[in-house]
C-alpha cells in the first residue's frame, strides 16, 4: 500500500521536557532544538504525528479537557513556528486506574500498536517508510508491532538500558540529534 511517510513521535521526553503528568501549559517546555528538528522532518517529507500515553487522565491527575487544552496550545505554538502536526493521538487508559471509565486494558496504550495503526489508517501513513521516535522501550515495541520501518530512542536526559538500546534501530541524545542523522 502506498501512502505518506510519517514520523510518529512520543510527546513527553521527545517533544517536551518530561515533567510528571504534565497538564498545564505553564509547565510545558519544548526540548531544546525540537522545533527546528520538527521543521526539518517536514522538509524531509514526513507528516508529523504525536502518539502519547496519558495515564494521568486515568489516574485522575487531570481531565480529558485539560489534556485537550494543552494539546491545542502545543499545536498552536508549533504552527506559529511553521510546524504542522497531521494528528495527535493519545491513550487515556490504565488497567486498574482510579477513574473507572479509563480503567481498562486497551489496544492503544503503548506498547500496544493501536494508536499508531489508527493514525496510519486515518492519515494514510506508509508504515514501512515511516519512523517512530520515542524515549521508552514501550514506544519501540509499539512501532515494531505496528510495522513501522525504523524506530529510534532519544535519551532526552535519561539513561537508557541496554535492552532498550538493543531494540531500537539507533539511540540519540534528543530529537534534533536523531533528525540530523536522518538528513541526507
Amino acid at each position: 500500500m502506498s501512502g505518506v511517510k510519517t514520523a510518529f513521535l512520543d510527546r513527553d521526553g521527545v517533544i517536551n521536557v518530561d515533567v510528571a503528568y504534565l497538564s498545564r501549559w505553564k509547565d510545558f517546555r519544548f526540548v531544546p532544538g525540537t522545533v527546528d528538528a520538527l521543521r526539518q522532518l517536514q522538509a524531509l517529507g514526513y507528516q508529523l504525528v504525536v502518539v502519547t500515553n496519558q495515564s494521568g487522565i486515568a489516574r485522575g491527575y487531570y481531565t480529558e479537557d485539560d489534556y485537550q487544552a494543552l494539546t491545542c496550545q502545543m499545536r498552536q505554538a508549533l504552527a506559529d513556528e511553521g510546524v504542522t502536526l497531521a494528528g495527535v493521538y493519545h491513550c487515556p487508559h490504565l488497567p486498574g486506574a482510579e477513574v473507572a471509565r479509563y480503567a481498562q486494558d486497551c489496544d492503544c496504550r503503548k506498547p500496544a500498536p493501536g494508536m499508531i495503526l489508527r493514525a496510519a489508517r486515518e492519515l494514510g501513513a506508509d508504515l514501512p517508510a515511516s519512523i517512530l521516535v520515542g524515549d521508552k522501550d514501550s514506544d519501540i515495541q509499539a512501532a515494531r508491532a505496528a510495522g513501522v520501518g525504523r524506530a529510534f530512542l532519544v535519551r532526552s536526559g535519561q539513561d537508557l538500558t541496554l535492552l532498550e538500546s538493543a531494540r531500537a534501530d539507533a539511540c540519540f541524545d534528543d530529537l534534533a540529534d536523531c533528525v540530523s542523522a536522518l538528513a541526507p
